[in-house]
């Protein structure tokens, strides 16, 4: 395969991020760990890259272009760098030794050879019964699954699993993508816990040897309207976020905060509930949103409304027109970066409350800001059953209403005062 020119200094940033990840070797990460990945790195950077670019990038997809200039100004970001010029001139990137530059050439036929090595190694090993004592895992007759110790959150979470004889000395439950959500499990163990700091839909798996042999879904409800400031790893939480004006907003102690922070700060609002099988590829969101602060690092203004279901997400981002360039919207598998699409249509200043409507027809959505059409695309693969609806504002924003329908079955889920129709 031909590499392109900055070949090792991608490599060599990716393995930094490996390394604050801290989740193993990357030729492990199966396709549920690429999606987590997108998530903090969208949350961290306010950057979305999708799991297809960052698989193409990570080499799990064969794709010999170099990356886009935004992929890695995100990445380099996300690995503690300004952007990717700043990593550049910080890594020590030293001239190729004697030894690189006698190997480099001929590093197709090395490969070449040393699989075919390793094929004769493995097929020795096999007839001579060495091996994986585990290649041979009988996931039916492996045990897992999970309870919440508590309503609401912060919550603990109890895992049970029999792992029925199996010996390995590398067994893990992953919770999620942060490091913290990886429990690992010692012989003989048979129940561990872990703690969720955010509501939301999970999918708690259990790898043995770096292989996914168990997973179920978890649910962590949030009771209503949270809201949240989203410090790491920790977030601030704030209940009393629905108002006598009959809006979603932060307590004024909590937005002279954000405005005293000299870094970056995400606020959210989650709702996060059983909604009982409604499809979350048939349905209307109307809602009313506005910033309350565009300063300093918030002078974008970036929103974004987050529909969660129980396969994937629609990811609906919004900031000022001079800053559309930034934007990425994610619908389910479809990803398109502001770098490389003109999403100058998700322009919007909310300086004032701004009606935002989200239509969702078998699986084509379709966009209208003020009761004017803004955009509109279709997806293939179904984001499965409607879990939750966030909101995201850098710096803080307001919900003056919102009202969710199931457009399949005509019931209105929640309605302009945020309660939910039982």
């Amino acid at each position: 395969m031909k590499l392109y020119p900055e070949h090792k200094l991608v490599k060599a940033c990716l393995r930094q991020i490996e390394d604050k990840l801290g989740w193993g070797n990357a030729t492990q990460w199966h396709n549920e760990v690429f999606i987590e990945l997108s998530e903090i790195i969208e949350k961290e950077t306010h950057v979305l890259l999708s799991p297809t670019t960052l698989k193409r990038v990570w080499g799990r997809v064969n794709y010999e272009n170099a990356p886009s200039i935004s992929t890695l100004n995100a990445l380099s970001q996300f690995a503690g760098y300004l952007n990717w010029r700043d990593f550049k001139n910080k890594v020590d990137s030293k001239n190729p030794s004697w030894i690189e530059r006698k190997i480099t050439p001929n590093a197709r036929i090395i490969v070449v050879s040393a699989s075919v090595l390793t094929l004769v190694f493995i097929s020795l090993f096999s007839m001579i019964g060495i091996g994986n004592k585990n290649a041979t895992i009988d996931s039916s007759q492996i045990k897992f699954s999970s309870y919440p110790i508590a309503e609401g959150i912060p919550n603990s979470v109890v895992f049970d699993f029999d792992l029925n004889g199996v010996k390995s000395d590398s067994i893990y439950i992953q919770q999620f993508w942060d490091r913290t959500k990886t429990i690992k499990i010692k012989p003989g163990q048979k129940q561990a816990t872990g703690i969720y700091y955010y509501p939301g839909y999970f999918r708690a798996k259990l790898l043995i040897d770096g292989k996914k042999i168990k997973q179920h879904d978890l649910f962590i409800k949030s009771n209503g309207w949270l809201g949240t400031v989203d410090y790491q790893p920790i977030p601030k939480y704030i209940k009393e976020v629905r108002q006598t004006s009959n809006k979603l907003s932060l307590p004024s102690d909590i937005i002279d905060e954000i405005v005293r922070s000299e870094e970056p700060l995400v606020s959210s609002f989650h709702y996060v509930k059983n909604f009982e099988k409604v499809s979350g590829d048939n349905f209307v969101l109307n809602t009313t949103i506005k910033n309350v602060y565009r300063d300093k690092w918030a002078v974008c203004q970036h929103a974004s409304i987050i529909i969660m279901g129980t396969k994937s997400s629609l990811i609906i981002p919004f900031s000022i027109p001079g800053c559309a360039s930034e934007l990425g919207i994610m619908l389910s598998e479809i990803y398109l970066n502001g770098k490389e699409h003109d999403l100058s249509e998700l322009g919007l200043a909310l300086t004032t409350f701004k009606n935002i409507k989200i239509k969702v027809k078998e699986k084509h959505l379709t966009l209208f800001a003020e009761n004017e059409e803004i955009f509109s695309k279709a997806y293939h693969e179904s984001i499965g059953d409607i879990a939750g609806i966030r909101y995201h504002f850098l710096g803080a924003g307001e919900v003056k209403s919102i009202q969710l329908t199931d457009i399949s079955k005509e019931i209105i889920l929640i309605d302009e005062n945020f309660g939910s129709v039982e």
